[in-house]
Parts: structure tokens; C-alpha cells; sequence
């Protein structure tokens, strides 16, 4: 596995999972952090009499682990037992078997303390208990967190009007637009800033259909539409019940499929299917976006984005790429809750899980040994906040790797020589500037539906692929698609979402 893993592939594998970055180290927010964590991090000296909690925190794993993993754990523990009278079990589990082992630990009462959450779980994982409630720790032990988040992203994974986890601090919002090869945009005189909206991608999808004939000018992935990460509304989780405009507008659950937007959007995908635009087998692909157009079979693709997404994509594609931004960035429970920590309630000291937890979001030595490993064997400085390879290593022979978006901080770590020095700054300011939806915080629970929620799922994935690649008529197949939604019980689930919305609302007035 690449040392640079990023966010948008790790997205790919999960659902395929999540998006993401680097590091780097101390920007304003990030020092302002740890500056003030002292009070959240100190323990009573009575504490140090006592022997150190030790604290089993498990977390997914792309690839082998890595040979130097214990050298690092004993590393982290020597700030962490000085700090917080804490030592820290490293317990990486392959990602293919992540759902199952962490199932069975939470459901057998298997020693477990620390572990990362998905949006997409986290609801169930609060109905079955299995979460330690937050909201006292964070006051008492955690300040650190809040401060770092910020009270919009702190509150961000609140059920019920309490929180049970904490999201990474990383790309918590999303912008959308166009991405695409700059050797083709420069062959064919292509000017991406010319690009406003959407339908201005015509005349680039043409010249790249004339003059490129053996590469595909919209290319989407495995799993995906041409159109899947175009975005302008708040999907409330799951797209069966949006907000549209971003969920500026007054909280009223709509069905999406219904809408003349998307509508609109079905008949302009069409329009390039049948002009050439998008791959003909666009249905049935089975590789990801990056890997055809570094195979050279596509140029370009609709994304969402954030700051060095450009940059990012150039390493997956192993060509240069530009992007233009077509959607200004977005916030929403979604994009926040994508990876979060929470505390398991097998934990036997929660307090001192807490602890800990807030040494991630505020401690940068801690970060950073998460991030890249020991200074020195791992990585060298270049410069206070940009790091290289020492001599005689490489990311094929290093012996650790880490994730930078997973684990708490990511804007206190390092910045891998190459990347940009600010982006971090860029990524914070990126965060603060997004459209945040009215929603944001709201998280939907299915369960009182989940029959009409499963049936709803299998005919969306019968029809959207095909539906928003222009594979297919919309004019004949979109009303069918419809019919079958509320066949399968959308309007049931609508109007449950709808109720548990404003219930939501009228509690965090």
C-alpha cells in the first residue's frame, strides 16, 4: 500500500470507502490545540500511583502490518504513560475482515476500548448499546476535541441529542466539479476555466470525443454513475429522502427521484451517452476512475474535491491532472460521520479513553507517530512541518505506514515533501467556508422501516447506474424506476425521516 494513502480511494474500498491525504504539522488551529489541551491531558497525581490503564484500541488496515509497528506503539507509549498514565494495544484488523472481528468483539465483551466508526453503522451501533455516551467525558476530559471540531462539527454526530463519537478532523466538507488529464487539455487547447456549470462541459466532453477516439471523455468507476458525485442537496444519508439547494431551504423531506433536477440531470446524461461522451459498458465496469485514465482509456471524470485533490488524483493516475470546481463545498452529517471514534461500552475506564482520545486531536508528537512513524527510521525532517524518506528507505521498504485522515488530527501532521506545505491551512479554511446544511447533525434511523429500507435499496441499485449514465431512456425508465420506489415503500420511509427531521429540529432549536 502506497505511504500517502488517500481519502478518496480509501472511500472506493469501503462502498467503496473513503477519500484523503498526507499531513503536516503546525498551523494556528492545530498549535492553538495542543496549546490548550494541558488541562484536558493532565491527571490527578494520584494517578501515577496507580499502574497504567492499558487501553485496546482496534482500527481497520489496508495491506500487511506493518514490521514496525510494536517500535512505534512503545513510542506512543512512553508520551502517553508520562502524559495520562495510559498504554495503548495497536490492534489492527484487515479492512476485508473489519465488520465481522468488530462485531464479535463488541457482541462477546472481547477486551476493546478505542475504535473507529462509519456513518453508515453508527446508528445501529448507538441502538445496540454498544457505545459509551460522550457528551460529560468531552466536557471533563476532552475539551481539546470540541475545540479542534469546532461547535459545528462537534455536534455533527448527536443522536438523540447525544454524542457517541467524534469525527476525524480531515476534509469534513466537499466540493464538486471536473477532473481531468492536463496533457489531453493541453493537446487540445481545453481551457477548464471557461468551465461555470455543469452543461459547460460540452464543448471539452466534444473536442476530447473528436480528437481523443480511443479514450472516454466522462469516465465513471465500479459502483458508480458518471453522475454519482455530483451533488447539490443534503441526501440525509441515503438519498431516499433529501433536502435540496443544499438543505438551505425549510427542512421538507423530498423524494429525489421525483424532482425536475433530477429530472434534468437524467435527460443531460443521456444526451452524452448517446453523443459518445460516456463508455458504452459504463453499466458493467469494474475498475476505478484512476485506474482508466492511467490506463489511458478515459480523461476525465466528475469528482468531488477539496484542497490538493488535484495533487491527489496525480499520484493515483500517474499523470498530471486539473480540476475545476463547479460546486461550492459542502457540509453535511454525511460528509462528517464518514470516519469517527467512539468508545466502546465494553471499556472498563472510559475517563481514561478520553484521555487519550484527546492526546489524538491535540498532541502533535502523538499524531504524528500515528501518522508516519519514528523521526529518524521512518521519515526525516526537512523542514519544521515537511518530512522525506531517510536514505535507503522508500514507501516500498518502510517499515510503517499510517492514515493520516483515520487517526483524530490530521491537520497536526506532517507534510510529506512533494505536497503542498499548506494544505492544511487550505483544508481548515476549506472546512470553515462550506455551506453547511440546515441538517447538519441529523442522522437518520431506519430501523422502523428497515423492511421497506432494504427493498427501496435493491431497486435503486437496479436502475441509478444505468438511469445516471445515460445508459438507459429516462423519458420511459425514470417514471418505471419511481413506480417501483413506492412499490417498495419509499413514502413510507419519507415520511418516517420526515418526522424523526423535525423531531430533530425542534430539539436543537
Amino acid at each position: 500500500m502506497k505511504r500517502k494513502f488517500s481519502w478518496l480511494t480509501a472511500l472506493l474500498v469501503v462502498m467503496m470507502l473513503v477519500t484523503a491525504c498526507s499531513s503536516n504539522g503546525g498551523n494556528t488551529q492545530g498549535n492553538k490545540a495542543s496549546d490548550n489541551a494541558g488541562a484536558a491531558n493532565n491527571t490527578d497525581q494520584g494517578d501515577k500511583e496507580e499502574p497504567p490503564y492499558e487501553l485496546t484500541m482496534a482500527y481497520f488496515s489496508f495491506g500487511s502490518v506493518p514490521k514496525d509497528l510494536l517500535l512505534v506503539q512503545d513510542e506512543i507509549n512512553k508520551i502517553t504513560e508520562a502524559k495520562i498514565n495510559v498504554k495503548v494495544k495497536m490492534l489492527p484488523i484487515s479492512f476485508s475482515a473489519w465488520t465481522n472481528q468488530i462485531n464479535l468483539m463488541l457482541t462477546s465483551n472481547e477486551k476493546l476500548d478505542l475504535f473507529p466508526l462509519f456513518g453508515t453503522t453508527y446508528a445501529n451501533q448507538v441502538a445496540k448499546g454498544q457505545l459509551v455516551e460522550l457528551d460529560e467525558l468531552l466536557a471533563s476530559k476532552g475539551q481539546g476535541i470540541t475545540e479542534a471540531l469546532g461547535p459545528d462539527y462537534s455536534k455533527a454526530a448527536m443522536i438523540g441529542g447525544k454524542s457517541y463519537a467524534v469525527p476525524s478532523i480531515r476534509d469534513l466538507a466537499q466540493s464538486y466539479g471536473f477532473l481531468m488529464r492536463k496533457d489531453i487539455a493541453d493537446k487540445n487547447q481545453i481551457d477548464l476555466g471557461s468551465v461555470k456549470k455543469i452543461e459547460d462541459l460540452e464543448p471539452v466532453l466534444e473536442a476530447i470525443k473528436s480528437n481523443e477516439p480511443n479514450m472516454t471523455a466522462l469516465v465513471n468507476g465500479v459502483g458508480a454513475s458518471a453522475f454519482s458525485s455530483f451533488v447539490t442537496r443534503d441526501s440525509l444519508g441515503d438519498d431516499f429522502g433529501v433536502l435540496l439547494n443544499y438543505g438551505q431551504g425549510d427542512l421538507k423531506v423530498v423524494n429525489w427521484f421525483e424532482t425536475e433536477e433530477y429530472a434534468n440531470n437524467l435527460k443531460l446524461m443521456r444526451k452524452w451517452y448517446e453523443a459518445g461522451y460516456i463508455a458504452k459498458d459504463a453499466v458493467t465496469i469494474k475498475e476505478s476512475s484512476a485506474d482508466i485514465i492511467k490506463a489511458g482509456k478515459g480523461a476525465g471524470n466528475l469528482a468531488s474535491m477539496k484542497p490538493g485533490f488535484a495533487h491527489q488524483e496525480t499520484r493515483n493516475s500517474g499523470t498530471e491532472m486539473i480540476t475545476v470546481e463547479m460546486q461550492p463545498p459542502f457540509a453535511s452529517t454525511s460528509t462528517v460521520s464518514k470516519i469517527m471514534w467512539g468508545i466502546a461500552s465494553n471499556s472498563k475506564k472510559p475517563e481514561k479513553v478520553m484521555e487519550f482520545l484527546n492526546l489524538m486531536y491535540t498532541d502533535k508528537d502523538i499524531v504524528n507517530l500515528f501518522d508516519w512513524g519514528i523521526e529518524g527510521k521512518h521519515y526525516v525532517k526537512v523542514s519544521d512541518n515537511v518530512i522525506d524518506y531517510p536514505n535507503g528507505v522508500e514507501s516500498s521498504n518502510v517499515g510503517y505506514t499510517g492514515l493520516g485522515w483515520l487517526f483524530g488530527n490530521q491537520f497536526l501532521s506532517y507534510t510529506f515533501k512533494g505536497d503542498d506545505e499548506k494544505q492544511w491551512d487550505d483544508m481548515k479554511a476549506f472546512n470553515d467556508r462550506a455551506i453547511k446544511s440546515k441538517a447538519l447533525g441529523f442522522m437518520f434511523d431506519s430501523t422502523s422501516v428497515k423492511t421497506e429500507f432494504a427493498a427501496v435499496t435493491n431497486v435503486a441499485s437496479q436502475y441509478r447506474i444505468a438511469l445516471e449514465s445515460g445508459v438507459i431512456d429516462p423519458e420511459k425508465e425514470l417514471p418505471e424506476f419511481i413506480a417501483k420506489l413506492k412499490d417498495a415503500g419509499i413514502d413510507k420511509i419519507i415520511a418516517e425521516k420526515q418526522k424523526q427531521l423535525d423531531e430533530w429540529a425542534a430539539a436543537n432549536k
